[in-house]
């Protein structure tokens, strides 16, 4: 009887032991397939960027401007971080017109890539933490899996473009008839 309790708790331990080695697995394979995702919606919200930002600048004349966004456009992997960067400077830089559409669009798909970035850069680092895990580097659970890199750039928000309008001064409030 008592070798019979000593097999079914080894049982009940491999048991555990493997539905945490697989929770784990699948754990690892998530964020790292999470992180991936989020960089191709990046890389999908810094084209629509630069494609807006060539538009505005085709729009209003400004030459640096487009050459920054073709060069955003047709950057390589490893060139997109500084060709990113410098879009971003050369639109802080520029007074645009709130009240063109392809501003409002530029602005709104500058808000985009940050909100992008910000997911991007949580779900990298997500990943990373899951592959420094002891029993993910022991089991290398994480070797199918290309090692997850932050994109680091300049804070891509745009100002939106205040459009200045004259309001009337309010009405004085009325003061109030004392009944008799």
């Amino acid at each position: 009887m008592p070798r019979m309790r000593w097999v079914l708790i080894a049982l009940a331990v491999a048991a555990v032991l493997s539905a945490y080695l697989a929770w784990t697995s699948h754990r690892v394979e998530r964020v790292h397939v999470r992180a991936a995702s989020a960089g191709r919606a990046l890389d999908a919200h810094l084209l629509r960027r630069a494609a807006a930002a060539a538009v505005v600048a085709e729009d209003t004349g400004f030459v640096e401007l487009y050459a920054s966004a073709r060069l955003a456009l047709d950057a390589e992997q490893d060139e997109r971080e500084i060709a990113e960067n410098d879009l971003t400077r050369q639109l802080q830089a520029v007074h645009l017109n709130p009240a063109e559409a392809a501003t409002r669009t530029l602005v709104a798909t500058s808000r985009r890539v940050a909100l992008a970035r910000q997911v991007h850069t949580d779900l990298v680092r997500d990943a990373l933490t899951a592959r420094r895990r002891p029993l993910v580097r022991l089991l290398r659970m994480a070797r199918g899996y290309e090692r997850p890199r932050y994109f680091e750039i300049v804070d891509p928000t745009l100002r939106e473009p205040l459009a200045v309008a004259q309001r009337p001064a309010p009405e004085p409030p009325v003061p109030a008839q004392a009944s008799t």
